[in-house]
C-alpha cells in the first residue's frame, strides 16, 4: 500500500500537470530521475523547455513551495536538468518552474481542488 504523503505526492502533481496544460504548455516527460536527482515535470512552453518542481504543502506555516527549495536541491536539480539535455539535444532553450500547490480546505462544486502559485523562471 502507498504511503499516504506519496499518494497526495502523485495527486498533487496529476493535477499540478493539468493546470499546466490548461495553461498551454505540452508534456514531455515526468518523474524523470537519474543519479543526481528526480525532475517532477517536464513540459514545452512554445519553444522553451520548462523544468518544473512541484511542491505540495498542506499548509505555509514552514514556509511555501519556493522557500524550500535549497540550493542544494536547486544544483541537483540543474544537474539532473543537464543530463537530461545531453539526451535530448533538440532542445535549444530550457527554464526552471517551481509549482507551488495547496489543496483548498474549503470544497464545493465552484472551487478548484488545489490552488496554484506558478513561479516562472524561479532560478
Amino acid at each position: 500500500m502507498i504511503a499516504e504523503h506519496l499518494k497526495q505526492g502523485k495527486d498533487a502533481e496529476v493535477a499540478c500537470y493539468k493546470y499546466l496544460k490548461s495553461q498551454g504548455l505540452k508534456l514531455v516527460d515526468k518523474n524523470f530521475s537519474c543519479r543526481s536527482g528526480e525532475i517532477d515535470i517536464i513540459m514545452l512552453d512554445k519553444t522553451t523547455l520548462v523544468f518544473i518542481e512541484v511542491r505540495f504543502r498542506k499548509n505555509n506555516t514552514f514556509g511555501g513551495g519556493l522557500e524550500s527549495i535549497t540550493h542544494s536541491k536547486q544544483k541537483k536539480l540543474r544537474n539532473t536538468a543537464e543530463l537530461y539535455l545531453q539526451q535530448n539535444n533538440q532542445y535549444k532553450n530550457a527554464r526552471f518552474d517551481v509549482v507551488s500547490m495547496s489543496k483548498n480546505t474549503q470544497t464545493s462544486s465552484d472551487k478548484p481542488e488545489y490552488t496554484f502559485e506558478w513561479i516562472t523562471n524561479a532560478f
